[in-house]
């Protein structure tokens, strides 16, 4: 499996959390929250790594009512494989008064789906995707709903104050830049200058 490489230089004068994060691309399913799918913190002139592989995962976990900042720890984390229909679809239960998932009948068409049933409890829990090992998208579960994900990689870096796992209000973060695999390019690094501007490039060798 292909690993995507990339290194964060802080070239700024500040020191920062620097937050690693996906988009949702047009979606049936709505209210979908972006989490920091990877974070972690460097002084000026400090470069960090992170590194990661397109191998989903189905999550959920009990933060409540989904806000931003909340905190989001994955209770149960299940493979998934959007091309695969012995992996691509669970069910969300609450029996015996707690969640779990089970494996479903897969669906034919590519796409990753959940199914919640009818007993999952209103603004409890969030359930949704992730890839690497950690969250990526969340919603809140809600009984009796058929969640339908399309993943489609898509990867930006921001600045600022983050913890793993957070979800992000979008609107909010200003210091962000898109980070672009073109073919064949599997390690990039996305430098934060001196004026606090971004510079992404593939990594020189």
């Amino acid at each position: 499996m292909t690993e995507y490489v990339l290194r964060v230089d802080n070239q700024s004068a500040n020191f920062f959390d620097f937050c690693v994060f996906q988009r949702m691309p047009d979606t049936t399913v709505r209210d979908v929250f972006s989490l920091a799918w990877f974070a972690q913190s460097a002084h000026p002139t400090t470069q960090l790594t992170f590194r990661w592989t397109i191998d989903y995962s189905f999550v959920w976990n009990e933060p409540g009512t989904l806000v931003p900042g909340v905190i989001f720890d994955d209770s149960q984390t299940w493979d998934a494989d959007p091309a695969d229909p012995a992996l691509n679809t669970v069910g969300l239960d609450y029996t015996e008064g707690a969640f779990t998932f089970e494996r479903k009948a897969g669906a034919s068409s590519n796409g990753l789906y959940i199914k919640q049933g009818p007993e999952v409890p209103a603004n409890t829990a969030g359930v949704g995707i992730g890839m690497s090992g950690n969250g990526t998208y969340l919603v809140q579960a809600q009984p009796n709903l058929e969640l339908v994900f399309q993943p489609h990689p898509n990867y930006w870096v921001a600045a600022g104050t983050f913890t793993e796992g957070q979800i992000l209000d979008l609107e909010t973060i200003t210091n962000v830049a898109e980070v672009d695999y073109a073919n064949n390019v599997y390690d990039v690094t996305a430098t934060l200058q001196g004026d606090n501007s971004w510079n992404v490039q593939p990594t020189s060798r």
